[in-house]
């Protein structure tokens, strides 16, 4: 029977040791958690879709919660996992996601010797009083003192993960804040816009009136972002994300682009020729079917050719590369005049891209773009 292939494999380690109020991620404290159990079930999630997958990564990818929350034992049986059941010739990025606070120098070079590639460190801010009020529990001093652990260890290529326009974030914070980032010389930055999401504390405190919204804090921040990241030299390859030349984010690079993915873990999401399933979100019986050799999935979809359409718009345009004017419906076409009138927009005779101008506004742009649901 033949395998369809998949290239691109996400792994979702759930784990915080503390919970922060923004974040919209399935994860939780460890708790009394099994965590041997936890990774042997990872390892049988992987072992029973190879029976119906093909799968020779070209990236893999570890989310969370926080990976580093695992033990270096536990890191190693999980990744060494990986390289026994997989075909890994093709593999040209390994990126982990990190925390200040979980990553000693014993565990950046078993990272290093793992063959990790990439790892992206989850600062967020370098002011303790932002930090506080985003939950972090690590100081300034100590992100720095673990991005010069990274580095000195030998990972290939660094990433911070920062957010702005939060609120008492005034611009010369945000603006201090990308200088030190500039500073110790990242391969890549992903800047975020905070954004409230369901189910977490700060859409709450937000709707209480606590946590303010402000759109030309937005616009001046992200700006400020751009004028600041281009004129060092990393390219603004996709809304929040900047790299220097060669250091782009394949794994990322992929999702924008479309390409199928398997996802590992609680709450983890696939996507394989136009099907979509997730798993269940909840730890301890994510490792009890496992336990059985029973697939976690709790919800499936088969995507429509509308619902593809609207991802492509969305996801394309945010890129450098820009919206493929094969997306566009004749529908829509009319409003491209008026998107150049505005600025907005810059056509080539393939592609749409987003002007200076019209980078802020990607989110409006996009609705704009996508077609109604046929009836």
């Amino acid at each position: 029977m033949h395998r369809s292939l998949i290239q691109h494999l996400y792994l979702h380690i759930p784990f915080c040791h503390r919970v922060c109020p923004y974040c919209s991620f399935y994860k939780h404290t460890p708790g009394n958690t099994d965590m041997a159990a936890f990774v042997d079930a990872i390892l049988n999630e992987l072992t029973l879709h190879q029976r119906q997958l093909d799968l020779r990564p070209k990236t893999i990818y570890f989310g969370g919660g926080t990976p580093t929350a695992l033990s270096r034992s536990h890191l190693t049986t999980l990744i060494h996992g990986l390289r026994q059941r997989l075909d890994l010739s093709d593999l040209q990025e390994l990126c982990l996601e990190a925390n200040p606070k979980t990553v000693s120098p014993a565990k950046a070079t078993l990272l290093r010797d793992l063959g990790v590639t990439r790892v992206s460190l989850g600062v967020q801010a370098w002011d303790q009083p932002t930090l506080t009020l985003l939950g972090r529990d690590h100081a300034p001093d100590e992100a720095t003192e673990t991005f010069h652990i990274l580095r000195d260890a030998g990972i290939p290529a660094l990433n911070l993960d920062l957010m702005f326009s939060i609120p008492h974030q005034t611009l010369d914070i945000w603006t201090a804040g990308l200088h030190h980032s500039l500073s110790l010389k990242p391969d890549h930055l992903s800047c975020y816009n905070l954004t409230y999401e369901e189910d977490t504390d700060f859409l709450q405190r937000h709707q209480t009136g606590e946590l303010d919204q402000n759109q030309d804090r937005d616009a001046d921040h992200f700006g400020t972002t751009i004028d600041l990241l281009e004129a060092a030299g990393y390219e603004h390859y996709e809304t929040s994300n900047f790299a220097l030349p060669g250091r782009r984010s394949l794994h990322n690079q992929a999702y924008w682009q479309g390409a199928d993915y398997l996802g590992l873990g609680p709450s983890a999401s696939s996507t394989h020729q136009r099907t979509r399933w997730k798993n269940i979100s909840d730890t301890t019986r994510y490792n009890e079917l496992l336990s059985q050799n029973r697939v976690p999935i709790v919800e499936s979809e088969d995507l429509t050719d509308n619902q593809w359409l609207m991802e492509r718009i969305a996801l394309e345009l945010r890129t450098a590369e820009g919206l493929s004017l094969s997306r566009i419906a004749p529908s829509i076409a009319h409003w491209l005049p008026t998107l150049q009138t505005e600025n907005l927009i810059h056509l080539t005779p393939t592609h749409l891209h987003l002007t200076r101008e019209g980078k802020p506004l990607v989110d409006q742009i996009a609705e704009t773009l996508i077609p109604e649901e046929p009836k």
